[in-house]
């Protein structure tokens, strides 16, 4: 089952932080279940006024994820969904934006909580999305992630 072993995060005060959303508009059910799942992590760590940007698709995240962290955000969670088909898209779509948001991650030194569902079926993705009767989370987990990733950077920074 998906989410085994998954890390136990508990929410703390991250009100200081600046923190955006950019969310992909394709599956519209399964994408409302991210970014409500995204809202309420981000209310669970007190903040009260993120960021939300949406965009086409999820190959369109990188860009506004770079742009974001360019505006001085000290995270952005990025939530997404592609569901495979009967070609190749899948598998450039997948690939381009896991490696443009690590790429963004990685250059800007920035957290990017990577809510991208990969998934065989529509199904799957539901049981995903956070939605009532869904088994997980993912808009919750990954903005959970950025944020205590977002943490363990400052310290880090304050020495």
């Amino acid at each position: 089952m998906s989410g085994a072993g998954a890390p136990t995060s508990q929410p703390f005060d991250a009100s200081d932080l600046q923190v955006a959303v950019v969310a992909a508009s394709w599956h519209t059910q399964v994408m409302d279940g991210l970014v409500a799942g995204a809202a309420r992590a981000l209310a669970a760590y007190g903040i009260t006024e993120p960021e939300l940007v949406r965009v086409p698709g999820t190959f369109e995240l990188p860009v506004v994820a770079a742009a974001l962290a360019r505006e001085g955000y000290d995270a952005v969670v990025a939530l997404g969904v592609v569901i495979r088909g009967g070609t190749p898209h899948f598998d450039y779509v997948c690939s381009a934006a896991t490696e443009g948001l690590t790429r963004v991650s990685v250059e800007h030194v920035m957290p990017v909580g990577f809510g991208v569902l990969t998934c065989n079926t529509e199904e799957q993705a539901l049981d995903r999305a956070g939605l009532d009767g869904s088994r997980e989370d993912k808009g919750w987990e990954a903005t959970a992630a950025a944020l205590d990733t977002a943490r363990v950077l400052r310290a880090r920074r304050a020495g």
